[in-house]
């Protein structure tokens, strides 16, 4: 057969296709027509500073999400118009679910109130399709890389921070300070115990140099948001200045935030927040991009138990792991008895894996319902220098 013969015989066969309808070509079956699983239904719950949400389905099984970090009188209502993106859907098409929503609109991808609210509804997703599964989620990332995950505040890990906003250079009483607050944690965990320091963004870069002189490099497991994100030229100056290792991310969202980072090779640790990133499904992205440049990461977390677990689930399942922020029962971040979850912190000062299936989050949706139905507020933060300006916290 030559090339015109063959193209001759190519053209017929398309038309026979066509013919017979796109019922048997494979490129056409991009629907998932192996399981009957839909979401029916989304309620949502303004509790404090947490708007909780609650994904169902028409087999019965609902997942459950916090937005937190945001206001939520702004996003209570934007998750509740998002859900028309979610409707009839599959619930377990995590991957496509989360590119519908984060491309739905070309004026409104990122941000803080669009990731964070994409963050409850994927790990809403994730916990629907591990208790399908009947599996925790850590098991549908490929699976455990550990066996016990490291995390702090304990008696063998602190974070410490210091004690109010600086000036844009500070005097050896300011320095003096923020340096007894490190001896004394030291002091509490030990040499063979972790401090950190978490900058905040609140000690301009002058200051956090100056600091950094005051301090060895094995001193603090690392220094935390050195600086406000937004100038990757701020955080090249400092690494270049300071020998102690630096982290940040917490208010870095996706994976195309983090990537001037680890080009420009300014942070030692990344600390992707599963809340405020996107949710498990971009959290361990971040992961594997740092894998490719030996960096760890050692996640911010701030959350309610469903935050937690959602983040603990995918740093059971990553190579590349430090430190996991860990705030348990009845701390601020955590509103009291509205979700729980089975931990155990052993003498080394690790936690075991999350439990299952889903997030392994136990969640009183009567008490959720009940708290919601009170009146809720929400104030505005700030802080201030001595002088009267405005300052960064």
């Amino acid at each position: 057969m030559n090339r015109r013969e063959w193209l001759a015989a190519g053209t017929g066969l398309a038309a026979l296709s066509t013919a017979v309808g796109q019922d048997r070509n494979p490129a056409a079956q991009v629907a998932d027509r192996t399981s009957s699983l839909r979401i029916t239904g989304m309620k949502t719950f303004w509790v404090d500073a947490h708007v909780f949400l609650r994904i169902d389905t028409n087999h019965g099984i609902a997942g459950w999400g916090d937005v937190k970090g945001v206001d939520p009188r702004v996003a209570k209502p934007l998750v509740e118009s998002l859900y028309e993106l979610l409707d009839g859907e599959n619930p377990t098409r995590i991957e496509y679910l989360w590119q519908k929503i984060f491309r739905a609109h070309r004026d409104m991808r990122g941000g803080p109130f669009m990731i964070h609210s994409l963050a409850a509804i994927d790990m809403a997703l994730w916990d629907i399709t591990g208790k399908l599964w009947g599996v925790p989620v850590y098991r549908l990332l490929g699976g455990p890389c550990r066996d016990r995950i490291r995390v702090y505040h304990t008696h063998r890990a602190l974070k410490v921070a210091p004690p109010h906003t600086y000036e844009h250079s500070s005097d050896p009483a300011d320095i003096d300070r923020i340096v007894d607050v490190i001896r004394k944690a030291r002091e509490k965990v030990g040499r063979d115990g972790a401090v950190m320091l978490d900058a905040h963004c609140l000690l301009p870069p002058a200051t956090l140099i100056q600091l950094a002189g005051a301090l060895q490099p094995m001193d603090l497991l690392f220094i935390e948001e050195p600086a406000v994100p937004g100038n990757i030229e701020v955080f090249k100056r400092l690494k270049q200045a300071i020998r102690i290792p630096l982290a940040a991310g917490e208010r870095d969202r996706t994976i195309w935030e983090f990537i001037p980072y680890l080009h420009e090779r300014c942070l030692d640790i990344l600390q992707p927040d599963c809340c405020h990133g996107g949710g498990i499904t971009q959290q361990r992205k971040v992961a594997v991009l740092a894998e490719a440049y030996n960096v760890p990461i050692a996640p911010h977390c701030t959350a309610s138990y469903l935050g937690i677990a959602a983040s603990l689930h995918t740093v059971a399942s990553i190579p590349n792991f430090l430190i996991h922020e860990f705030y348990p029962d009845n701390h601020g971040f955590n509103p009291k008895d509205l979700t729980s979850m089975a931990w155990e912190l052993d003498k080394d000062g690790y936690i075991g894996l999350p439990p299952g299936p889903g997030l392994g989050v136990e969640v009183n949706a009567k008490l959720i319902e009940e708290r919601a139905g009170m009146p809720q507020t929400y104030k505005w933060p700030g802080a201030k220098l001595k002088d009267g300006s405005v300052a960064d916290y």
